[in-house]
């Protein structure tokens, strides 16, 4: 369980360094992310560690949303003043993961049907 939390926070703590440091506009632990992920596109592997011990963090993932309650009571002034807007933004981003996951879904879908055909 510790090696597995010493890779994560490592990865996020890598990718915050870098978001901070260039100034990007992506969130330092969306960078770790991808960066952990490359590691397992270079490498071909996942260690064995995370491989046990991520899907008992995975099942504990709705902690992580008990913040997000908190600032919305915390800000729920400023969020009743643009409650429109913002469900506009919720609603459209919702289709566009739709429509976007589906063509990618699509597009994968013709692809290895077009490899199954080809010689």
């Amino acid at each position: 369980m510790l090696n597995s939390l010493i890779w994560l926070l490592g990865y996020q703590l890598v990718g915050e360094l870098i978001s901070r440091g260039l100034s990007l506009p992506v969130p330092g632990s969306v960078l770790g992310m991808l960066l952990l992920f490359l590691t397992f596109c270079v490498t071909k592997s996942i260690p064995s560690h995370l491989k046990q011990t991520v899907p008992a963090l995975l099942q504990h993932l709705s902690l992580l949303f008990i913040p997000a309650g908190v600032g919305v009571l915390l800000w729920r002034k400023l969020l009743v003043a643009y409650a429109w807007q913002l469900m506009i933004i919720v609603l459209v981003a919702t289709v566009l993961t739709w429509v976007s996951s589906a063509a990618l879904l699509h597009w994968l879908q013709v692809r290895r049907h077009a490899s199954k055909v080809a010689p």
